[in-house]
């Protein structure tokens, strides 16, 4: 274990409510705090939109399995296992599942802009656990030669007793719209947290509306001049005889008083439509479709796959690829293996829409019928192990040679070649040289009855 990380047993303890994770973002824009304006975390994390958006990207994330790929000689890449690491992706930590840590690793970053996981090593230096830390504990470091270091405090979770300062080596370091500096990175809530609170005031307005059963606030009139205590004690006689619980009861006014209501009324100021600006405001930061977190038209569901397409592609491939690059690099992996997360699980595509592109792979030649079940979970058969192709096929090699021909498609003249003379030859004497020699009895007989044929 190295000398700046130690741990021992402490008694347990609960975790803190009102410090850590939840801090306050003191200045949305340039001159909020001298105009009193404060955005505060806890509230806007409790704005449905800001809660939906983070807890649907951490949620899509988590769910993926993290694969080790392997690459091939052919330059393919297949799933492998090497214990240290493959253990490490199964299990980061003792306290967290992996859906659980890759969740807390979206939420700190879309949170706080920052996530920062600390590298546990055993005696041997080896990495046997990651843990992300609290990133109100933490801060960067620069050396005057350019070093980065992180300074961490005191944290029970990452067994840290007391601060310690750690080269950047051994912090895997997440960071999001790193616009200001390059260590330092940024929360969406920057951008949405004003129209987040503008949300909360509406709706908070609205509950107190509802609250007073829906009767406005309002003025009282009394004819001619009236005393400071006088006006006093007129409006806590109305607010405790006619407001909060009392609201809707019958109130007697005399001497010329008289009620007139100031408000404006839930239609005159269009709360619904409002409310919904903040929350395509919010989910536009997140990038985020409105259709996700249950607002706007919900899509027709004509190409499911289209969709999932598309929200990966805006708004989780950059986050996807960030993590796999920074495990790469944080678990000095070499360029021949690499993390993956099983983007199947994400883009699941219908039935129907999954077995029709099976059957175009194996029936154009690229993908093998075992390729095609093992993305169905189903277990190879004999003879399924190649792609397929049929026979009337001609190869590209092939076809190159067809057209490297003068005439390869034979569209000359069709006539035929003339047929060459045969020359009339006189017949040569029969040469019986190559017949067998006839015996002597044989040529007896034979002169015998050519002379009885001749000479009757």
């Amino acid at each position: 274990m190295r000398n700046w990380f130690r741990r021992k047993e402490k008694a347990m303890q609960p975790p803190s409510s009102g410090s850590g994770w939840v801090s306050i973002i003191r200045e949305a824009f340039t001159g909020a705090w001298q105009k009193n304006i404060e955005v505060k975390q806890d509230v806007v994390l409790a704005s449905h939109a800001v809660f939906s958006s983070i807890g649907l990207i951490a949620g899509d994330i988590g769910k993926m399995p993290v694969l080790l790929k392997g690459k091939n000689s052919d330059g393919t890449w297949q799933d492998i296992e090497k214990k240290t690491v493959s253990s490490l992706l199964l299990k980061p930590n003792f306290i967290q599942t992996r859906i659980q840590f890759y969740e807390n690793w979206m939420v700190s970053k879309l949170t706080n802009g920052n996530t920062y996981v600390l590298k546990i090593r055993n005696a041997a230096g080896d990495i046997e656990q990651l843990r992300i830390l609290d990133p109100s504990r933490v801060q960067p470091l620069i050396s005057d030669d350019g070093a980065i270091f992180y300074q961490l405090m005191a944290d029970n979770v990452a067994g840290l007793l007391e601060p310690v300062t750690v080269p950047a080596r051994e912090i895997i370091h997440d960071r999001f719209n790193c616009l200001f500096h390059p260590l330092v990175g940024l929360s969406p809530i920057f951008a949405c947290g004003v129209s987040a609170m503008h949300g909360h005031y509406i709706q908070n307005s609205n509950a107190n509306f509802f609250k007073n059963g829906g009767k406005p606030a309002g003025v009282i009139t009394v004819p001619g001049s009236l005393s400071v205590d006088k006006a006093r004690e007129l409006k806590q006689g109305w607010e405790a005889g006619y407001a909060g619980e009392n609201a809707g009861r019958t109130a007697v006014l005399s001497d010329g008083a008289g009620y007139v209501p100031l408000a404006m009324s839930a239609t005159d100021s269009q709360v619904v439509e409002q409310l919904k600006l903040t929350a395509e405001i919010v989910c536009s930061t997140f990038h985020v479709p409105l259709y996700k977190v249950g607002l706007g038209s919900a899509p027709t569901y004509n190409n499911i796959e289209a969709l999932d397409q598309q929200y990966y592609s805006q708004c989780l491939q950059t986050h996807i690829e960030s993590i796999e690059l920074l495990l790469d690099e944080g678990l000095d992996l070499d360029s021949k293996v690499g993390v993956e997360f099983d983007l199947n699980v994400l883009l699941r595509m219908d039935t129907g829409a999954r077995y029709k592109s099976h059957s175009d792979g194996i029936s154009g030649g690229w993908l093998a019928p075992n390729e095609a079940r093992k993305k169905e979970n189903l277990p190879p058969v004999t003879g399924g192990g190649s792609p397929l192709i049929q026979q009337q096929n001609y190869s590209l090699a092939a076809l190159a040679k067809r057209d490297a021909k003068d005439d390869p498609f034979k569209t000359g003249s069709s006539t035929p070649a003339a047929v060459p003379e045969i020359q009339n030859e006189p017949v040569k004497p029969e040469d019986n040289s190559g017949r067998k020699a006839l015996s002597e009895t044989e040529a007896f007989i034979l002169k015998s009855m050519l002379k009885g044929i001749i000479n009757p």
